[in-house]
């Protein structure tokens, strides 16, 4: 983070000072949205916009960033607190992060987007990267027009390596992104049903995502997915050289034997074509062999040794909050977190992770619904359905919308879908009525996945199950474990 007063950073973002009693104060930590976390630096209030429509607006939390120690308010709409106060906050943003970027010399920036798996890739590549050097990385989900830039602030100018995840909602967000970024390395995931609500097709969405490896400039590297054809076609619209990844022969960077122990995790041969060295993830879900494969790539094109990538990609036992996380209760009941979001990609992987974690123990999912899929909302909702159904899980629960009334829809889809192909299935309104089902259902040796978006709960009900229910533990569990929100500043 650099240091500067509050002058100073007027004139960096364009803007000026209102109500500040010291203009040469110093801003000694990262711009934030978090209020609370907003000590020495500057609070960011945004503008949650909620699918249904409605927006959660945290402007009036400035008061209470600014007895948290925040220095003083980024902000289009002055209000009694300390500010700095610009026409445009995301133009203000950019050009912050632009001036922090032209200051990281030494850093090489690396750039991931995909339509599921960024922020667990964006981990794995950062803790292989901190073995080649000091490395900084996204914090939570901060990958739009206002998280990527408050990530790039955060930066340290003695990072040697910089990765960032690159989301987007519509055509040219990556391509904004990219543009004040500059990563020199660039990789894509895949190309999945994600938003394709904003967008209308898969087509769309590969070629939004495409917008990342045609930034990169001649010198730098593509790092695509050649399991996936829509990603593997992004290799004409790049100057860079490209390096394929995945489990088919033509990948320079393979895995190769690739299976899953009774725990759920992941064991393969990382082939390179320098060598090969066995890989022993402690992550469960065979999804993120692919993940680890991105990030091996990545590892080895700064210089890191096969066996060298193998032995830290096994050191890795957790990645960011509640994707995949495994708690065993006290009783007997295995609880998997994985509560940060659903897309349909996300939510088969859970589901097969879940099936390979059990091992023959009945499971029970508890899923929130999808959404942002647009016209393939019901399609997307009877094939998870089906697929239910296919891995034999001993019981479902569907979380209705009573505390988000967007997924209701959703909900009775996929209820009506795991009904017609024979599965347990109970439709609850909301997570009061998931608990109560739960709290008389799950029984010692049950393994529980609990999935569901963010805006529906459904991490508070994650948080009581792996706590069995004790109110004692479960106290504020809504806003701990909450990740913080990067969406449209206002």
């Amino acid at each position: 983070m650099i240091r500067m007063s509050l002058q100073d950073m007027a004139t960096v973002v364009g803007g000026r000072l209102h109500n500040v009693p010291d203009p040469h104060a110093l801003i000694t930590a990262p711009p934030t949205p978090e209020p609370e976390a907003s000590g020495g630096g500057l609070f960011v209030p945004v503008v949650v916009e909620r699918p249904d429509g409605s927006r959660e607006d945290t402007h009036p939390l400035a008061a209470l960033a600014v007895k948290s120690g925040a220095v003083a308010v980024l902000t289009g709409k002055p209000a009694e607190e300390p500010a700095i106060v610009v026409p445009d906050v995301h133009a203000a943003l950019k050009a912050l992060a632009v001036h922090a970027l032209a200051r990281l010399t030494r850093t090489t920036v690396i750039g991931l987007t995909g339509s599921s798996g960024k922020t667990s890739t964006k981990d794995m590549t950062a803790h292989l990267l901190g073995h080649a050097g000091p490395t900084a990385a996204t914090p939570h989900n901060f990958n739009d027009r206002t998280g990527l830039p408050l990530a790039i602030a955060a930066a340290d100018a003695s990072s040697r390596y910089l990765v960032l995840e690159l989301g987007h909602h519509g055509p040219g967000d990556i391509r904004y992104l990219a543009d004040i970024a500059r990563p020199v390395v660039g990789a894509v995931l895949n190309v999945g049903a994600a938003h394709i609500g904003n967008f209308g097709s898969l087509s769309a969405i590969a070629r939004a995502k495409g917008e990342l490896v045609a930034s990169l400039p001649a010198d730098g590297l593509a790092v695509l997915n050649a399991d996936d054809p829509l990603v593997r076609g992004m290799a004409a619209r790049t100057r860079a050289p490209v390096v394929l990844v995945g489990c088919t022969p033509e990948a320079e960077v393979r895995a190769e034997h690739v299976r899953l122990d009774t725990s759920g995790h992941a064991h393969f041969t990382l082939r390179t074509p320098e060598g090969a060295a066995p890989v022993d993830l402690q992550l469960v879900g065979q999804h993120f062999v692919a993940n680890a494969l991105t990030a091996a790539a990545v590892a080895r094109h700064v210089g890191l040794p096969v066996d060298r990538i193998a032995a830290a990609l096994g050191e890795l036992k957790t990645v960011s909050p509640r994707r995949m996380e495994v708690c065993e209760r006290p009783d007997g009941v295995t609880v998997i977190d994985d509560t940060h979001n659903t897309t349909p990609e996300s939510v088969r992987a859970s589901l097969t992770a879940l099936t390979a974690l059990a091992n023959g123990r009945d499971t029970v999912a508890v899923l929130g619904t999808m959404h942002k899929l647009g016209d393939a909302t019901k399609e997307a909702h009877f094939e998870i359905g089906r697929l239910i159904a296919e891995l034999r899980i001993s019981g479902l629960v569907v979380v209705g919308g009573e505390d988000a009334p967007w997924l209701e829809e959703g909900a009775r889809w996929l209820d009506e879908a795991a009904r017609s192909h024979g599965v347990d299935s109970v439709l609850v309104p909301g997570v009061r009525q998931a608990r109560a089902v739960l709290k008389a259902l799950l029984e010692p040796g049950d393994v529980v996945l609990l999935k569901g978006p963010r805006f529906s709960r459904m991490q508070q009900l994650a948080q009581e199950v792996r706590n069995d229910f004790s109110p004692a533990d479960v106290r504020g569990a809504d806003l701990k474990g909450r990740e913080p929100q990067t969406p449209t500043p206002r």
